[in-house]
């Protein structure tokens, strides 16, 4: 989960996307697809970060749950 909550950060995107738009001007690409790309790199790291940031959030709530319910099935017995 560790590598997951740094590869979804914002600083690590933002770093990929300056090192993708770099060498994309190096290679010569034109303008236009160094724009396009850029906004696909952050637009896919936003959506990434919203689907691990609650499935996390998620999990927790399952684990809560969980909890509760072997407390309530304890308490019967």
């Amino acid at each position: 989960m560790n590598l997951l909550k740094k590869l979804t950060s914002r600083k690590f995107l933002a770093a990929l996307l300056g090192v993708a738009s770099g060498l994309a001007m190096l290679f010569g690409l034109d303008e236009g697809v160094v724009t396009a790309v850029a906004g696909a790199v952050t637009a896919l790291g936003s959506v990434v970060a919203y689907i691990a940031s609650e499935g996390r959030i998620d999990a927790a709530a399952v684990g809560r749950a969980a909890a509760e319910a072997e407390k309530a099935r304890q308490a019967l017995q």
